[in-house]
């Protein structure tokens, strides 16, 4: 937009990049197909080798593309990805990119706490603890092992919930909001078991969560989430203003 409110006319490189966008979104291109090369979009769109090298070169430094030098230009497969500063709920995350959530419970039981787990909720060593362990898919392929470990005392109606129909972390924050989140992700191969669970083989890396919840009576949940490297990954864009006064607050 000018000083004088008039939109400016786009720009010939930038009219490239939303003609390429444009057949990407519309699945002309779909992820791992090869884009017209610089000499056809020439053609096609009456551009300069210049202009239409500027174009692709942006959009592959965006992600969007990959450049193979004596291939070709293709359509770079997008990983979904998921706010880390956020506690997100990942059955609107799948839905919000058009695909079907389900899950699959595997563990809803209750347990007597370990050291570890005891100092974690600050409790004595064999206090009762709720444990599940569920599985969540996007489109019939797992994109997440959850197992959680849930204070009575903040859901003590907990092991009655049906969590194909809810997802366990929407049940929880209809019950009150966090007042303190804790977020450790790291790098892993996880053990076979959750290999078998998640369907990958024994050398993928997967993305790991540890996340731990407090509301003002203290420890409510400590959760670690497992997500398949090639199928998932976390991040957050915001405001530096926005978040510096996040921090001031």
């Amino acid at each position: 937009m000018s000083d004088n409110g008039v939109e400016k006319p786009q720009k010939l490189y930038e009219q490239i990049k939303q003609y390429l966008l444009d057949g990407i979104a519309s699945g002309q291109w779909p992820d791992g197909s090869r884009i017209p090369s610089e000499h056809e979009l020439m053609e096609v769109l009456g551009a300069s080798r210049m202009t239409v090298n500027r174009a692709v070169r942006e959009l592959s430094a965006d992600g969007l593309l990959n450049r193979v030098q004596g291939l070709g230009t293709f359509v770079r497969a997008q990983v979904p990805r998921s706010a880390l500063l956020e506690i997100y709920d990942i059955s609107e995350d799948i839905q919000r990119r058009g695909n079907v959530h389900k899950s699959q419970v595997l563990l809803l039981e209750a347990i007597r706490a370990d050291e570890a787990l005891a100092s974690a909720f600050m409790l004595r060593r064999g206090a009762k603890l709720f444990h599940s362990e569920i599985v969540h898919f996007e489109n019939d392929v797992p994109v997440q092992f959850e197992a959680r470990f849930v204070s009575p005392r903040f859901a003590p109606e907990y092991l009655n919930q049906d969590f194909t129909q809810q997802t366990s972390n929407r049940y929880l924050q209809g019950i009150a909001p966090p007042s303190e989140v804790e977020h450790i992700v790291h790098a892993v191969r996880p053990d076979e078991r959750a290999q078998a669970l998640l369907e990958i083989g024994p050398h993928e890396p997967c993305l790991q969560v540890e996340r731990r919840t407090w509301t003002e009576a203290g420890p409510a949940t400590r959760s670690v989430l497992t997500h398949p490297g090639s199928r998932y990954s976390l991040g957050s864009r915001y405001a530096v203003a926005d978040w510096n006064a996040k921090k001031g607050g």
